[in-house]
């Protein structure tokens, strides 16, 4: 799958030479007012009536109203859509494609890519018009894809594609590398400026730090091995989703507890997994072809604050507004064209897989003997939903309907949360991006944060419950 986003002209090392003698109130304000409305947009949760959300994500809530049940029609022709203008570039290869390098990168993808886009239209055109075998197209498969995640997913990539050079492209990230640097390094091997994509992901939600993480990755900001970790280290859920997660459980009157051991175990995880195979093993390098972006140094005596505030204020010197706009379309078309087929082709696969075999239930059964040895109540009930969450996240808590205790019950919704990579959303958007991640690598992050996570959340589940 091949992304193309557009690159504004960043600011080398060189900047510790470049005068500043040229800013104006205007250049700060120009940083100021964008960053901020980015900030607000992306990273600040705000009450709506009884929930808890991001202001982008009320905003995709309002166009899934707007729209209503037009959206998993308008989705399917898209779908359809990505495969027309996948085979014409293919096999026919007109010259208005070959001639333009945003719709070459859009429709001439891979083999491989293609028969992906065929096999998540064909799947978005049977659930659609409801023909087809009932694995498929049950509201539990396919149906739950289409209708509910893909429908959220089109909302979320038109303002997260338009939206996102708020956070990027005025001087936000080089303020923060150079702020947080000395603490993302020693902590988490990643260059200051990741702290946007991490709390982002982190307080906002997963998709929109993975879109943001292939952008700054894409125009050269980061390593493979720091773009990696980034996006299945940080990416989790939003805070209205692990709500969501609790009521399926039934769990709503622990949600302090229940966030407090979210946030404890996923610093644990942040901590070990870039220091592990296969994260570690990913090599120091750039995409293939792109400019390497590296940090500027601070000048020797000068103060953080002030340096990052004036490479900041020269990032948004030279950022156009006609740039962003242009290359914030071509970012909605790019995430719907390129990464929704992936979302709907792998995420019906693995709720097949989780719905109709008991794979999921042989790959749980190690877990038994663990959740005992940690003294987890109706261990065997529990050890499936240890590895059903690699399907869906919502899986775990599901399968959990039986399930008595309280505290294996929380135990079961944290580690839903914490495993992060979930194939019907983030593992999806993580394999259609151009982070360097395949799916042998998903598999064993996701078994390696269970691992790690699993006796942390156990700990804190007996300490508060």
């Amino acid at each position: 799958m091949r992304f193309l986003f557009s690159c504004v002209p960043y600011l080398q090392t060189e900047v510790t030479t470049v005068k500043t003698s040229s800013l104006s109130i205007r250049d700060y304000l120009k940083f100021i007012i964008p960053s901020l409305i980015g900030v607000f947009l992306f990273m600040i949760p705000i009450t709506v009536g009884d929930k808890v959300t991001i202001p982008v994500a009320l905003l995709a809530g309002w166009i899934q109203d707007l729209l209503g049940d037009g959206l998993p029609a308008l989705a399917t022709a898209l779908l359809f859509l990505s495969v027309i203008g996948s085979l014409v570039a293919k096999f026919v290869k007109p010259g208005f494609i070959q001639r333009s390098e945003f719709l070459t990168n859009l429709f001439d993808v891979t083999p491989m890519w293609l028969t992906v886009r065929i096999l998540g239209s064909l799947f978005a055109i049977m659930v659609f018009f409801k023909i087809g075998p009932d694995y498929i197209i049950s509201e539990y498969t396919g149906h739950l894809v289409l209708f509910d995640l893909v429908a959220l997913l089109f909302s979320i990539f038109l303002f997260a594609g338009l939206l996102l050079p708020l956070l990027l492209n005025f001087g936000l990230l080089e303020l923060c590398g150079a702020l947080l640097t000395k603490i993302m390094r020693p902590l988490f091997t990643l260059p200051g400026r990741s702290s946007i994509d991490c709390m982002a992901s982190w307080m906002g939600d997963g998709t929109i730090g993975v879109l943001l993480t292939n952008k700054q990755y894409q125009e050269g900001f980061y390593t493979k091995r720091e773009a990696a970790v980034i996006g299945t280290t940080f990416s989790v859920v939003s805070i209205t989703f692990t709500i969501t997660v609790l009521s399926y459980a039934g769990l709503e009157h622990l949600f302090l507890p229940y966030y407090l051991t979210i946030v404890v175990a996923g610093f644990v995880a942040a901590l070990i997994m870039p220091r592990i195979p296969p994260l570690s093993r990913k090599k120091d390098e750039h995409a293939p072809g792109i400019e390497p972006q590296k940090e500027a140094e601070v000048p020797e005596g000068r103060n953080l604050l002030s340096w990052g505030t004036e490479l900041a204020a020269l990032r948004a010197q030279r950022t156009r507004f006609s740039e962003i706009l242009t290359g914030g379309l071509k970012n909605v078309l790019d995430m719907w064209l390129g990464v929704v087929p992936v979302v709907m082709a792998f995420g019906t696969l693995a709720l097949v897989v989780a719905e109709n075999t008991p794979v999921f239930q042989w790959l749980g059964a190690p877990f038994v003997p663990l959740l005992t040895l940690m003294q987890v109540p109706e261990a065997s009930a529990a050890a499936q939903s240890m590895v059903v969450g690699f399907a869906d996240m919502l899986l775990p808590v599901l399968l959990a309907e039986g399930i008595q205790s309280e505290l294996t019950l929380f135990v079961i919704a944290c580690v839903s949360v914490t495993q992060l990579i979930y194939m019907s959303e983030v593992g999806g958007l993580l394999l259609g991006s151009k982070l360097p991640v395949n799916f042998k690598d998903l598999v064993l992050i996701f078994l390696l944060r269970t691992l790690i996570t699993l006796p942390v959340i156990v700990l804190m589940a007996h300490l508060l419950l």
